[in-house]
């Protein structure tokens, strides 16, 4: 699930039998996932129906992808992962020229980080949203709030970016009006 504005790109690794059941994207009622982005985001995910919370995720230009396109698996378990078949991801790229940063979504996903880092990327693995994995919710989200504060810096970056670019292109302008008089005076 991304768009051409997608600047933030969350990555799991396979889904499971019950998010496959329900043709969703984190779609066990007790995946943290939903949970973790509302608090992160300050949104009411959980809340919302399915087609709303992803079109909330593309709001805030957060896109979502699996790195396993195909695998042999009995149970839901990343580590019952068998024949995985990887997400052909460079087409996916291609299609999201103001992507920045690429977080994992687990040990599993995150196994692709420094192929990400090594093209520019901004990555973190952050701990699974599974419930499979034991920490709490709160540590997890200690660790997901890195989503909030990488976009925010991002965010930065890009305005001061763009008003030097703004800036620059003004000075080009004045430095062109300027050149284009002073030809003129030059004719008189």
């Amino acid at each position: 699930m991304v768009d051409c504005r997608v600047q933030t790109l969350v990555l799991g690794s396979f889904p499971s039998l019950a998010s496959l059941g329900a043709g969703q994207y984190y779609g066990h009622p007790r995946n943290h996932f939903w949970r973790l982005m509302g608090a992160v985001l300050d949104e009411p995910l959980v809340e919302l129906a399915y087609p709303q919370r992803l079109q909330r995720l593309l709001a805030h230009h957060i896109g979502l992808w699996d790195v396993i396109a195909e695998c042999a698996r009995e149970g839901s378990l990343d580590s019952a992962i068998r024949d995985a078949v990887p997400s052909p991801v460079e087409p996916v790229l291609a299609g999201l020229p103001r992507l920045r940063r690429v977080f994992f979504n687990g040990a599993t996903a995150g196994r692709g980080s420094r192929w990400f880092a090594a093209r520019g990327y901004v990555t973190c693995v952050l701990p699974s949203s599974s419930p499979a994995l034991t920490i709490g919710f709160e540590a997890k989200l200690a660790r997901w709030r890195a989503i909030a504060v990488t976009a925010a810096v991002t965010a930065a970056v890009t305005a001061a970016d763009t008003a030097a670019d703004t800036a620059a292109d003004t000075a080009g302008i004045a430095t062109g009006i300027a050149a284009k008089n002073a030809a003129e005076d030059a004719r008189c």
